[in-house]
């Protein structure tokens, strides 16, 4: 049975583990991004873990998804914020496969999240689908024939930068803006409160919690909705911390979903909320793996 490496590097953490051919996971590990160190700290972080691995395992391949804009062909960070320094220009896949001989793949982490979904979650079984991960921002990633959909120049699916009212869509829709509007509106530090907090009162009749969540999800309903004329999704997929509250935000955003879409295009578009957590980019780097290593 063949065995990946699969490696999931976020702003925060590095989630890893070895996955097999039945999508079974071997075993699984976390560590501390430390960001700030840079690129080339993250890159020793990667050969270590496929060093160890590799002495323990016959890995077949190596899976990574990754903050960051990623040129898929290359294998390498094309952009990344200033959160990760030195990181853009970082050649994973050059250096993983020179070191170890090993074949290796690399996609941002949002379009392996919205591979994850399409391929085993949410949008199992559909042509088109649309993921978004509402977190500090807005990410978002589209799924065609069982492909991301980078668009010309890389940038297909940032949504996140969608103009809306006189802002974007993550300035206005983001799980970080709940907070901070809360947070505004009680008078109280921001470092003070979290998602959990604001939907526990919310549940208790808070009317300030339940008033910034009912804008949120205004917000979300119509972004998505935009963004449904024009791709066209069968099936619209919502990961993010906050969507754990998904019996209290489901009836919300598919109510404003409907009120901004015509009902021929809405009452043919499914809403679903992400089912594979925290393994949703280690195992989407591996159905991008598969994916790429096909094309090559």
């Amino acid at each position: 049975m063949k065995n990946y490496v699969c490696i999931d590097v976020g702003g925060t953490s590095i989630k890893y583990g070895v996955i097999s051919e039945k999508l079974d996971f071997v075993v699984t590990a976390e560590m501390d991004t430390e960001a700030s160190k840079g690129g080339q700290n993250i890159l020793s972080k990667m050969v270590e873990i496929v060093s160890n691995y590799k002495d323990n395992y016959k890995i077949d391949g190596i899976c990574i998804s990754t903050a960051g804009m990623v040129d898929c062909e290359k294998g390498e960070i094309i952009h990344a914020s200033s959160l990760i320094p030195n990181y853009t220009g970082t050649k994973i896949k050059a250096t993983l496969e020179e070191k170890f001989n090993i074949p290796c793949e690399v996609e941002n982490d949002v379009n392996c999240a919205a591979l994850a979904e399409h391929f085993a979650g949410g949008a199992k079984g559909s042509k088109i689908s649309l993921c978004l991960t509402i977190g500090t921002g807005i990410g978002g990633a589209i799924i065609i024939n069982n492909e991301v959909y980078h668009g010309a120049f890389g940038s297909g699916g940032e949504v996140g930068y969608m103009n809306m009212m006189g802002s974007t869509f993550q300035k206005l829709g983001a799980s970080s803006v709940l907070v901070k509007k809360v947070a505004e509106m009680k008078n109280i530090d921001e470092k003070d409160i979290n998602g959990k907090y604001i939907f526990d009162k919310a549940k208790d009749g808070d009317p300030d919690c339940i008033k910034a969540i009912e804008e949120l999800t205004e917000v979300l309903g119509e972004g998505i909705a935009n963004i449904c004329y024009i791709i066209n999704p069968e099936v619209v997929v919502l990961g993010g911390g906050i969507m754990a509250q998904r019996e209290y935000l489901y009836d919300k955003i598919r109510s404003s979903m409907d009120k901004n879409l015509i009902p021929f295009i809405g009452d043919k578009t499914r809403l679903e909320f992400a089912v594979n957590e925290n393994k949703a980019g280690m195992l989407g780097a591996y159905f991008n793996f598969i994916n790429m290593q096909k094309k090559r």
